[in-house]
């Protein structure tokens, strides 16, 4: 078990070492970049996709999933950025939607009421989310993006990856 002694360690190692830290970081990222993955401890965006220190917002949730709160959460960090507009880079703004292979997901399909809540849809609009199919979710979910999203500057793309190789398919290829 990793313990808390365990977390400040790594931690002194984090301060002190090859990171940046301080005020060359802003609290805008500094790829124009945001992610949006899965809780699951074996896909974290920063070591799957090899996001540096302070490139990319990552916003992680059950399945990775664009729901009404994930959608909420994004118009909070635009205001966040929009309150420190110095530190925010030049270009279009990158939303990549990674999913992945061997979902927990899949466990959840037998709770449909616990579903219907999560997506805050009735139990009857569930099979539309694509829920045990990464390929379909992520295809899903791009959409629900370009459908609330109406910005020329702001480019999204759907990812898989699969926990048996480690590699990441392109599924949705960005685009405005």
């Amino acid at each position: 078990m990793t313990d808390i002694t365990e977390l400040v360690r790594r931690n002194a190692d984090f301060a002190t070492g090859e990171y940046p830290t301080g005020p060359s970081l802003t609290i805008n990222p500094t790829g124009n970049m945001m992610v949006i993955g899965c809780v699951d401890p074996r896909v974290d965006p920063s070591h799957v996709l090899g996001i540096r220190h302070g490139e990319a917002a990552v916003i992680r949730n059950v399945g990775g999933r664009i729901t009404p709160a994930t959608l909420r959460t994004m118009k909070m960090l635009r205001k966040v950025g929009e309150a420190n507009p110095d530190g925010k880079a030049a270009g279009p703004w990158n939303l990549v939607i990674l999913h992945h292979t061997d979902c927990g997901m899949n466990d959840l399909a037998p709770f449909e009421d616990l579903l219907a809540e999560y997506f805050e849809i009735p139990r009857g609009e569930l099979a539309a989310k694509s829920v045990s199919d990464p390929y379909g979710s992520v295809r899903v979910d791009v959409g629900i993006i370009r459908q609330e999203v109406h910005r020329p500057d702001f480019l999204v793309s759907g990812l898989v990856y699969d926990v048996a190789t480690g590699t990441v398919e392109v599924v949705i290829p960005p685009a405005a």
